[in-house]
């Protein structure tokens, strides 16, 4: 597998899509929101993520650890936010998985990777693009480094998830918490790195090794 980083030119452009809107289709629970999507979609939106949960997105469990994601909706399973022309009705602040594709992220020694998936685009004759300015997100370097501590804090939670088999109570309280703390509370439109950084300060002084 070919590895990429943020400043190499890879086959991503699709020419606006044209139409397609096949990577918006039959996701299934894939489209797993951090909580930078989650400050993007409220931000953005103006409503708060308990409303969003009422329409729009779904919590599933990975590994004991509960997480939100965006909806398939209806005989099609598109995705809840596509609109009647099939066009994603919030694009500009889009879901970070939205965004890479049709890259893929590798995460290995604490670095960030990407990789093409070749076959997952319909596209034809896709045009080269430098990464960053395809995903397109401010801050570039910042976004990273949070996608970065985010993987690795997840990756360590699920581990100590693993290790709480047969005390449920615990894993919930866990989770309730993870969620308010990353998602339920709200951002306000300041920086969210700050803010970002400032929950996973709280968790650690509340959780201790469960996230170290």
């Amino acid at each position: 597998m070919k590895l990429y980083d943020r400043k190499e030119m890879v086959k991503v452009g699709c020419h606006d899509c044209k139409g397609c809107s096949s990577c918006c289709r039959k996701m299934g629970e894939s489209v797993v929101l951090d909580p930078f999507d989650a400050y993007s979609l409220t931000v953005h939106l103006g409503r708060p993520f308990d409303r969003l949960l009422e329409n729009g997105i779904s919590l599933h469990v990975e590994d004991g650890i509960i997480l939100p994601h965006v909806q398939m909706a209806g005989k099609e399973e598109k995705c809840f936010f596509l609109d009647m022309e099939g066009r994603c009705s919030i694009h500009a602040f889009r879901p970070g998985l939205c965004r890479a594709f049709p890259l893929g992220r590798n995460y290995e020694e604490g670095r960030l990777g990407y990789f093409l998936l070749e076959a997952a685009c319909p596209a034809q004759n896709r045009t080269k693009m430098k990464i960053e300015k395809w995903i397109g997100v401010p801050s570039f370097l910042q976004y990273e480094d949070f996608l970065i501590t985010w993987h690795y804090f997840i990756k360590r939670l699920k581990e100590a998830a693993g290790l709480t088999a047969g005390k449920e109570e615990t894993l919930k309280s866990l989770n309730v918490h993870l969620l308010q703390i990353f998602y339920l509370r709200p951002y306000d439109e300041a920086d969210f790195y700050s803010q970002f950084q400032g929950r996973i300060e709280e968790w650690s002084v509340c959780h201790g090794n469960d996230s170290d």
